[in-house]
Formats: structure tokens, C-alpha cells, sequence
């Protein structure tokens, strides 16, 4: 019964490159494999190479959180979990490990999302300068910060938001045709840059925020390197409307020639920054 499994086994190259949620692993095929049961194991003992998911590289392809995977692949290599500090995404990797089907992982981050999570995100809370407003409770809204105003505690108050700037950044193409008309896509985003508190960050783009440039860093620290997964500045306005922002001014560099005179076409691009305010 374990020929047609060597046979499968040999068919798999010994290094092992994953694209996950756009995200490049490499790792060694032992690595996949070590947890008998699990999804990867599925994946790379119980089927064949072909009939699993590539990229357009030929890479193996899961359309799973890219940033995450790097705790499940760790986890995979020496079976134990090391988080770096302050990390907020405890509950999103236990529902990776689920997918993955790790029970052990599972229950090694269950401590911190069970009947103890309360006592364990008061506690970060307390610890940082930043909480999470969307976990916070009315006692522990008194926190002192920008955003706080005195008088807002008690039986019956509200958690106070914490406020802060946001900046959104893209830099704009615009491709003018022959006879100066206008290509259809006449504005291509590739991508929009987030700068501000991490805190604020991830409030409000949640998951459509790509933290890969910029990984493990604490809540109460900034940053200018994470970038949105969508490229619509509408979206990333609707978001930032629907939590509390307003935009409060914008610069541009306008529009520069670009190169590519020696065709018809020609491609005109600028850089612009929007600054959102929430009190």
C-alpha cells in the first residue's frame, strides 16, 4: 500500500518553492510532510505534483494569509511556536492552523482566544501606548492619549476611539494614446502606501492590509511601508470614512513626462499623498 505513495514522493523535487497569498516560501519537502494528517500533507504525500495549484512561475500555489504562513511553516520545521512581541494577530493564526489542520498548533493558541482573553487584552492593552478600540470596554477607555477626553468614563460610557493621522500614498500612471486620446485604464494604481500607528492601521484596513514589508512590529510604533491589497482609492476612502476619518489635506506632484517617447503612446505619472485626521 506505500508503493503508490513513493512513487507520488518521487515526483516531488526535494526543495519545495509555495506562493502563498502572493508570499515565496522555500522550503524542504521533509518539512511538508511532517505533520501526518495535516493539509500539507494531503497536499504533497496523497496527491499528484499536477493536479495541485500553481502560479504562473510554476510555484505551488495556497490562497492563504502570505503573512502568517511563516508561524505554520515554523511550526512545521520544529513543531513549537515562537510569536515575536506584541502580536496582535493571535486569533487569525489560530483560524491558519485550523485551515492547515494543526490541532496541536490550534491548541497551543487557543489559551489566548478562550475563556482567558479578556484578562490577556487588558493586560497588552495596559502595556501599550495604543489598544484597539474595536476590544476595548468602557474601564479601559480612560486611557490618557490624543484621542481621549476627560469625562467619558463610567457605568454607562462609551469606548472612546483613539485618534491619530492616517496617510495614503500612490503613485498614479496615465497613458495618453494616439491622436491625445485617453487609454481606457486611464489611471493605474499599482500600489497604495499606508504610513501611521500601526494600531489605527490595522483598525481600519483589517485584512486588506499587506504587513509583509513591515512585519512584527508592536501596536504603539509607526510605520510608512505597509500597503493596501486592493488598488482602488475609493475603497481605501470608504474604509477610512466608515471608521472615523476625514480627510483633512493632500499634496500631488502633478504630472511628469515619463519615458517610452519612441512609441506612440506615452505614459504620465505622479505621486499623491492624502492625509486623514479622526479625533
Amino acid at each position: 500500500s506505500q508503493n503508490p505513495e513513493r512513487e507520488e514522493f518521487a515526483t516531488f523535487p526535494e526543495i519545495i518553492e509555495l506562493n502563498v497569498g502572493g508570499q515565496v516560501y522555500i522550503t524542504r519537502y521533509p518539512t511538508l510532510v511532517s505533520v501526518q494528517g495535516s493539509l500539507l500533507w494531503e497536499m504533497f504525500s496523497q496527491k499528484n505534483p499536477l493536479s495541485l495549484s500553481h502560479d504562473n512561475k510554476g510555484r505551488f500555489f495556497v490562497d492563504r494569509d502570505g503573512f502568517l504562513f511563516r508561524y505554520v511553516l515554523d511550526y512545521m520545521r520544529d513543531h513549537q511556536l515562537v510569536l515575536p512581541d506584541h502580536f496582535p494577530e493571535r486569533s487569525r493564526l489560530k483560524r491558519e492552523a485550523e485551515y492547515f489542520k494543526l490541532p496541536d498548533l490550534v491548541k497551543i493558541l487557543a489559551p489566548e482566544t478562550g475563556n482567558n482573553s479578556s484578562m490577556a487584552d487588558d493586560s497588552r492593552a495596559n502595556d501599550s501606548e495604543e489598544q484597539y478600540p474595536n476590544h476595548g470596554s468602557g474601564s479601559s477607555a480612560s486611557t490618557s492619549g490624543p484621542g481621549s477626553s476627560p469625562g467619558t468614563t463610567g457605568a454607562g460610557a462609551v469606548a472612546t476611539r483613539k485618534g491619530g493621522y492616517i496617510t495614503l500614498g500612490y503613485r498614479g500612471s496615465y497613458t495618453l494614446g494616439r491622436d491625445s486620446q485617453t487609454d481606457a485604464k486611464f489611471r493605474r494604481v499599482a500600489r497604495i502606501m499606508v504610513c501611521g500607528k500601526i494600531s489605527l492601521a490595522k483598525e481600519v484596513f483589517g485584512e486588506t492590509l499587506n504587513e509583509s514589508r513591515d512585519p512584527d512590529r508592536p501596536p504603539e510604533r509607526y510605520t510608512s511601508r505597509y500597503y493596501l491589497k486592493f488598488n482602488y482609492l475609493e475603497q481605501a476612502f470608504d474604509k477610512l470614512a466608515s471608521a472615523g476619518f476625514h480627510m483633512v489635506t493632500s499634496s500631488s506632484t502633478g504630472t511628469c513626462a515619463c519615458a517610452q517617447d519612441q512609441a506612440d503612446d506615452k505614459i504620465w505619472t505622479s505621486y499623491t499623498e492624502y492625509i486623514f485626521y479622526r479625533e
